[in-house]
């Protein structure tokens, strides 16, 4: 199901990966010390600006900033919205 947002600019919409439950050495993580994911694939990319044109695309598996981007919950699920700039790498 595909989602009907379309970020501006140079914007690009993320669906971050789960947090990690398990270490691993096999221990499972509580709840209160689950790391903030830092890993998600892309859903929706911006046209880019003038200035900037845009590489990451739709489907590509990228690396961002623990707290780079806004959250937003569209039809119950979470996702960031962030700049390409704020985008470390892709995987």
């Amino acid at each position: 199901m595909a989602l009907n947002i379309k970020p501006l600019a140079d914007r690009v919409l993320i669906e971050p990966q789960p947090a990690e439950t398990k270490t691993a050495s096999g221990l499972f993580i509580p709840d209160t010390a689950k790391e903030k994911p830092q890993k998600g694939t892309v859903v929706a990319v911006g046209n880019g600006t003038k200035d900037h044109n845009m590489t990451v695309q739709v489907g590509d598996t990228v690396l961002y900033g623990k707290y780079a981007g806004t959250e937003l919950k569209l039809e119950g699920k979470d996702y960031l919205i962030m700049r390409e700039d704020d985008i470390l790498a892709i995987v």
